[in-house]
């Protein structure tokens, strides 16, 4: 049997789970002295209430290897394959501890670690595509060179609200070098090849918002896309985003997510954007 596994920095539609057979090895979230497991023991508005609460940023760290022998052991069968899509290995460290763990389960389990090279809905939508191409009949192997063919050509393009948590993050690399000039700028990041760069700086919400579309735009003209917008506590922005992008887009589907609180850890609430994903 197929298995599919992603982490918590993966934005699944609520249904996705149950409805493709999605499992989820959450990210630990560590408040001071204190680690919750994301989803499982803190969800995301407890998550943003502690953070109020402490007025401090909490420090994610990915699943270790071990708990991924854990999750595996725990999801899977013996002889099973396991199809395991990941968080850009170049954000966070989960790829290289699911690969430690495939290495340790090798007789048990056939698991194929993947680096999707992105984050957010863009490893739900390969998550789901995978599932769709197994229940069509595809062979293991056709499946993951889709993956690895797609998965750059996905598009992550996010404008933050607040440089606050991208301050006291040190996770958000790309984003230092803007956050000692002006802070009074929303600034436009975007996931692509596995790196998040921040691509500019706009005045304005309303200008940082339509620049997204913009940038979205110049890269995928009317080419048919699955169109995502995830917002971190903003489910209001998210929603007039995703109206203006459908009139912008050849849409083939339309989406909205809660930003995984690992990476609003990061990002910080007021967080919104596309994720634009090829229908082809």
């Amino acid at each position: 049997m197929l298995r599919i596994v992603t982490d918590g920095a993966a934005d699944i539609l609520p249904e996705w789970a149950k409805e493709y057979g999605i499992d989820m090895i959450p990210v630990n979230i560590l408040f001071g002295e204190k680690s919750y497991l994301q989803g499982v023991e803190l969800d995301n508005e407890g998550f943003y209430k502690l953070v109020e609460e402490s007025k401090r940023i909490p420090k994610t760290s990915q699943p270790s290897p071990h708990q991924f022998v854990e999750f595996y052991r725990k999801i899977a069968q013996k002889g099973d394959t396991i199809l395991s899509i990941h968080i850009t290995a170049k954000l966070s460290g989960t790829y290289a501890s699911a690969v430690a763990a495939a290495e340790e389960l090798k007789g048990e389990f056939n698991i194929i670690p993947i680096d999707s090279a992105v984050g957010s809905l863009g490893i739900g939508l390969l998550c789901r595509e995978a599932r769709k191409m197994e229940r069509a009949g595809k062979s293991v192997d056709d499946i993951v060179k889709y993956v690895e063919n797609t998965k750059s050509k996905i598009r992550v393009i996010l404008t933050l609200d607040t440089l606050e948590y991208a301050k006291m993050s040190g996770r958000v690399k790309a984003l230092q070098a803007a956050l000692a000039s002006v802070l009074n700028v929303k600034p436009i990041a975007i996931l692509s090849d596995g790196v998040l760069n921040m691509a500019e700086r706009v005045r304005t919400r309303k200008a940082s918002l339509e620049r997204v579309l913009a940038i979205g735009k110049e890269e995928f003209g009317d080419k048919p896309v699955y169109l995502g917008v995830v917002h971190a506590r903003d489910l209001k922005s998210g929603q007039a985003l995703l109206e203006d992008a459908k009139k912008h887009f050849n849409a083939k589907e339309t989406m909205i997510s809660e930003l995984a609180i690992s990476i609003a850890a990061n990002l910080g609430p007021g967080t919104v954007g596309l994720i634009l994903y090829p229908a082809e």
